[in-house]
């Protein structure tokens, strides 16, 4: 790989023309398919397989004027007066004019007025799915009510639901990436060329992401997500390159063979840590949901983007560059210090003499912070974590105000059979069984298609929905129904949709975090040829996801700094949120673990002791991948300023397992562990040794190549990445 991925850098290092117009074509015509395809996105999760789910299809072949988005709209009378059925009738008449709106129900008739007649609620039926609505329907939904004078009319239900904007508190992220390159390189030309090309490989990625959205049903969250990994990696592998391109040129390599072996060694590394993120994401597709897949496959694109992008554009724009790469003291021939005595030297001698305090504390206190993740919940969000003062937030507050947390969390009952008698008897057993359940406030009189085949019942829980006792009074009612035999009942609604899905990823979770930890294992395995060293890689990765959901509870469910950090209502977290940051996690590790590693393995075969080995690669890498995660975790915690719950939660727990698992796990435990265990650490049995492929990470099989073709440059080329 690394001798392929050498003629690879030196190639666009000579044709820097043909490659940058090649990827500069490719983003406009990309950009161009976006512009022309884009499709839109929602916030609407399905289950293929669930009950909710099956009942929605239902409803969708049986009543379709039932299936469409809905909207409530909360009327509210000044305090001390209560509302009349002349003062809400221009709500109701303004709703049903609303483009799309097949019924708006007078809430005196249809009794959804509160007991004090104060506050009532019109609901709204459109005749399309929520992410067929559009925004000319939204805007007139919006301003229905308009002309109700001396009254507090809000606006809510599934048709609210929008796409997170991406704004100016993302940039954040990308400023202080911008400062860390800097400081690291010491040239603004270096730091400025990184995030140029981190800049159009993301771009790329993205451009074919809403390409791609005309065809392909995408959740609003899913192409932030694309955005958040695709901007982190595409930094952090450019900055890898051009790290250990500087330190060729710094030895005195001409810039075109410096160019090639960066490529060629750091390339590999690149190519080995990309790889694992994108069959991480990728894998999400076994866990069998289909939303969760497109997530995984879009962001997995995105970071196979940035991948190809750091080895191909990057070359090319170091030819640019020049010696312009370099900080200004060595264009004009100051000495660099030497590595001896730098902060990673210094850092590694202490983790190698303190090793068995710095184990102690590390997974004592990883294991501390851990421990709220025993409380874990989790669950679809729901608009009481929508933005303070937004449409659908005002709606959510207003409702539980003036009717109870139960009313923005109803369920409905789809009865189905095949003559309208049995539906009716069935809807009223049924309905019976179902109010005298624990948990449920109220059922509504059944609704029935123009067949008369199947029948609605609207039911109303007493609490939210995400409280864990609506999620018991769903099971309950369910156990209730499963005994009428003459009609088939399913339980739906958002709430019930939120209950399946939550439940579903929670039973894929043990299965996907083995499958990763396998990986894990296996990989590392290939490439760092140890049995030691890829468990120690794949425990100290289960401390990083522990604690990181231990933190993420503690602030975002239990509410803990929860202001710190912009969270006004706790609650549980978004269901699909600690799968994917198994994955995302996974690939993000396996970077510094190789990064740190690799050069620890090639300095013990040169024959340092264990000891200095594992002191020299602290030496050689930790600037770079502290600076690395400085930037990634920049990127990530740029996002927890959005207004979005699912986004904020993803950012931050991104953020804060970046943090842990580079400065306490890979720089802290692992060179501890490897110390410790000396030369066994690196051993591998013969048969297994020769039954593995070697993937060459390190480059071992390029310095050979290039000794053999360059006899007369061997003795001061054997070094390729910039060592002694």
């Amino acid at each position: 790989m690394a001798t392929l991925l050498y003629r690879l850098g030196r190639f666009s290092f000579r044709r820097r023309g043909r490659v940058a117009t090649a990827w500069l074509l490719l983003l406009a015509l990309l950009g161009l398919a976006a512009a022309v395809f884009h499709g839109p996105s929602s916030d609407e999760f399905t289950m293929p397989g669930t009950e909710s789910q099956r009942a929605l299809d239902a409803l969708s072949r049986e009543f379709p004027q039932a299936s469409g988005a809905t909207g409530t709209i909360v009327i509210a009378a000044a305090q001390g007066r209560k509302l009349d059925a002349a003062g809400v009738a221009p709500v109701v008449r303004e709703a049903s004019a609303v483009p799309g709106v097949i019924a708006a129900l007078d809430p005196f008739r249809a009794g959804a007025v509160s007991p004090d007649g104060r506050y009532a609620l019109v609901q709204v039926q459109f005749d399309r799915d929520v992410q067929d609505i559009t925004d000319a329907q939204r805007e007139a939904y919006l301003k229905a009510g308009s002309s109700a004078a001396g009254l507090r009319v809000e606006h809510g239900g599934d048709v609210m639901t929008s796409t997170p904007e991406v704004g100016g508190s993302e940039g954040i992220g990308v400023l202080i990436a911008a400062v860390v390159l800097v400081l690291t390189f010491g040239s603004l030309v270096a730091a400025g060329m990184t995030l140029l090309n981190a800049l159009i490989g993301v771009g790329t990625g993205m451009a074919g992401l809403f390409a791609l959205s005309g065809v392909i049903d995408l959740t609003s969250v899913t192409p932030v997500l694309a955005l958040m990994l695709g901007m982190a990696v595409g930094i952090d592998y450019s900055l890898f390159i051009t790290s250990r391109y500087r330190q060729f040129l710094a030895e005195g390599m001409d810039r075109e063979e410096a160019a090639g072996r960066a490529t060629g060694t750091a390339g590999s590394a690149v190519v080995f840590a990309g790889a694992t993120v994108v069959i991480a994401l990728a894998g999400l597709s076994v866990v069998g949901i289909p939303f969760l897949s497109v997530m995984g496959l879009a962001a997995a694109g995105t970071v196979a983007v940035a991948v190809v992008v750091a080895l191909t554009l990057l070359p090319a724009f170091l030819s640019y560059a020049g010696a312009r790469a370099l900080p200004r003291r060595q264009r004009t021939g100051q000495s660099a210090s030497t590595g001896g005595d730098g902060f990673g030297y210094t850092w590694g001698r202490v983790v190698t003499r303190l090793r068995v305090p710095i184990l102690l504390a590390g997974i004592l206190g990883l294991g501390a912070l851990a421990l709220p993740a025993k409380d874990l919940r989790l669950a679809l969000p729901d608009a009481s974590t929508a933005a303070p003062g937004s449409p659908a937030r005002e709606a959510y507050d207003l409702t539980s105000e003036g009717f109870g947390e139960g009313f923005n969390a109803r369920l409905v009952a789809v009865v189905t059979a095949a003559d309208p008698q049995a539906t009716a008897a069935a809807a009223g057993q049924a309905a019976q069984l179902i109010q005298g359940t624990g948990g449920v406030l109220a059922v509504a009189p059944p609704r029935t298609n123009a067949a008369g085949t199947t029948a609605l019942l609207t039911i109303i829980p007493k609490t939210g929905p995400t409280d864990a006792a609506t999620e018991d009074a769903v099971h309950a009612i369910r156990t209730k129904v499963a005994a009428i035999t003459t009609a088939e009942i399913a339980v739906t609604g958002a709430t019930a949709v939120g209950i399946d899905i939550s439940a579903k990823l929670a039973e894929a979770m043990p299965v996907y975090l083995l499958l990763v930890v396998g990986l894990s294992v296996l990989l590392l395995m290939l490439v760092f040829r140890s049995i030691l060293i890829p468990v120690k890689a794949a425990l100290g990765f289960l401390l990083t996801v522990g604690s990181t959901f231990g933190i993420t509870v503690a602030i975002f469910q239990q509410g803990r700094l929860a202001n710190l950090f912009g969270v006004d209502v706790p609650g549980p977290l978004v269901s699909f949120l600690p799968i994917l940051l198994v994955g995302i996690l996974f690939g993000l590790a396996m970077d510094y673990q190789v990064f740190l590693v690799s050069r620890m393995r090639e300095d013990h075969v040169r024959g340092d002791t264990p000891r200095q080995a594992v002191i020299n690669g602290m030496g050689h890498n930790a600037r770079v991948v502290t600076a690395a995660a400085l930037i990634m975790t920049a990127v990530f915690g740029g996002f927890v300023f959005m207004d979005n719950a699912i986004i904020k939660s993803m950012g931050f727990a991104l953020a804060i397992g970046v943090l842990i698992d580079a400065f306490v796990v890979r720089m802290a435990l692992v060179p501890a562990v490897t110390s410790m265990f000396g030369r066994a650490a690196w051993w591998l049995p013969r048969p297994l040794d020769r039954a593995l492929p070697n993937l060459d990470v390190e480059g071992e099989r390029l310095r050979h190549h290039l000794a053999s073709t360059t006899p007369e440059k061997a003795l001061d080329r054997l070094s390729l990445d910039g060592g002694d």
